[in-house]
């Protein structure tokens, strides 16, 4: 059986030699990379299943790294960054990142957040037509959301915003992401109006709306739709 190749992109050369025999054990063949430049490279010449990526980087910053891999792979793309700001991550997240581990992280976390963007990665390589999870079920085709068997009344918005998140499950979509999407470039700040309609489709799709398990949230940076 082929092993998945695991792309890691950090400076620290601890980092490094922490990841590498941690991500081998859990039977992932491992490149590393100490700069963007190298990063792009690597990327170009030995076709990673997935990235993970330190932002600060010596000769470029990780969020050029990931807009310049966007600019021609969909390859999934994993921050491991030290920088807390909100800001950060949400600028990585609108550029193409998938998700973000803060440092100092758990290898058992990160594996996860491993196993879930390659998931997703599986799932974009068709159109998305249904997807069912704890009783929730999408048909996009032929526009049907149902709960336990019986038809939800979902607005077109509300609609739209849960097919959005459904698209990208297992990752982080940011509040812009999310607005100008289903909404439109003019509300992409409109994070009042974004936390209503979650609340609305909460109600009508969670079965505890007040302790949601399908839409998650990511504070200060978006939402995450879970199908585990």
């Amino acid at each position: 059986m082929t092993r998945e190749r695991i792309l890691i992109v950090d400076d620290e050369s601890q980092i490094r030699r922490f990841l590498r025999p941690a991500l081998e054990a859990a039977g992932y063949e491992v490149v590393e990379a100490a700069t963007g430049a190298d990063a792009l490279k690597a990327a170009a010449t030995v076709a990673p299943a997935l990235v993970i990526l330190d932002l600060g980087l010596p000769d470029m910053d990780g969020k050029e790294v990931i807009a310049r891999l966007r600019g021609w792979s969909h390859v999934p793309i994993i921050i491991l960054s030290a920088r807390d700001q909100e800001t950060e991550k949400i600028a990585a997240l609108d550029l193409g990142g998938d998700d973000y581990v803060e440092k100092p992280f758990g290898i058992g976390e990160l594996t996860a957040r491993m196993r879930s963007a390659l998931r997703h990665r599986i799932q974009q390589a068709g159109e998305l037509t249904a997807v069912s999870v704890d009783g929730l079920a999408i048909d996009t085709v032929r526009r049907v959301v149902e709960r336990d068997g019986q038809a939800l009344k979902l607005t077109p918005k509300e609609y739209d915003l849960l097919v959005l998140l459904a698209r990208h499950a297992g990752r982080v979509v940011t509040h812009k992401t999310l607005l100008t999407s289903v909404w439109g470039p003019a509300h992409g700040e409109d994070m009042q109006y974004l936390r209503v309609y979650i609340g609305q489709l909460r109600g009508k799709i969670e079965r505890d709306p007040t302790n949601p398990k399908i839409i998650r949230t990511e504070p200060g940076v978006g939402y995450r739709f879970v199908f585990d």
